[in-house]
């Protein structure tokens, strides 16, 4: 829960970040990958994360133009990553001006679940995260690369003068 907005900024700042980083490196073919057949693809889980800042905020009367219906899937990766950036603006900047501190404290029911305001920032933040995990899985089968986001990614462990990590079936430090 946060108990600040400005926390709360510098949360949403990096894990923004993070999510833009990840989307920005989609390609239009890759919005079509899938785990399996019948199953969301990238582009669905991308768009989702898009749209869920709206219905997730707007649950606790938070008031922003940005899109909320996520059953069209843009066919435009660009289209989706800019998308997302200027969601997230708007709902920072609707932050900044309809809640203060104390509005983190106030309860809402949030499809069934009673929880503060300041609880339904942190469900937010962690289910972008959730979603960019799932993003990096079907990158990977994609054979996109991944940014790194709590650290280097395989791709970038070069640019720091390191070796890549090494597999084995079974580490002898467990």
């Amino acid at each position: 829960m946060y108990h600040s907005l400005s926390d709360f900024y510098t949360s949403w700042e990096f894990e923004a970040g993070a999510t833009s980083r990840i989307l920005k490196n989609l390609t239009d073919e890759s919005l079509k990958q899938e785990v399996t057949p019948n199953q969301w693809s990238l582009g669905r889980i991308a768009w989702h994360t898009v749209t869920s800042i709206k219905v997730i905020s707007s649950q606790a009367e938070l008031r922003f133009d940005a899109p909320d219906e996520d059953w069209s899937v843009p066919s435009s990766a660009n289209f989706i990553a800019e998308s997302y950036i200027k969601s997230s603006h708007e709902f920072v900047e609707a932050l900044k001006t309809q809640w203060t501190d104390q509005t983190l404290l106030e309860q809402i029911n949030f499809f069934g679940i009673n929880m503060t305001k300041g609880s339904l920032l942190l469900f937010l933040s962690q289910h972008q995260t959730h979603h960019r995990g799932q993003m990096t899985i079907l990158m990977r089968q994609a054979g996109i690369s991944v940014p790194g986001i709590y650290g280097p990614s395989k791709e970038e462990w070069a640019q720091f003068e390191m070796a890549e990590p090494k597999q084995t079936l079974f580490d002898k430090n467990f």
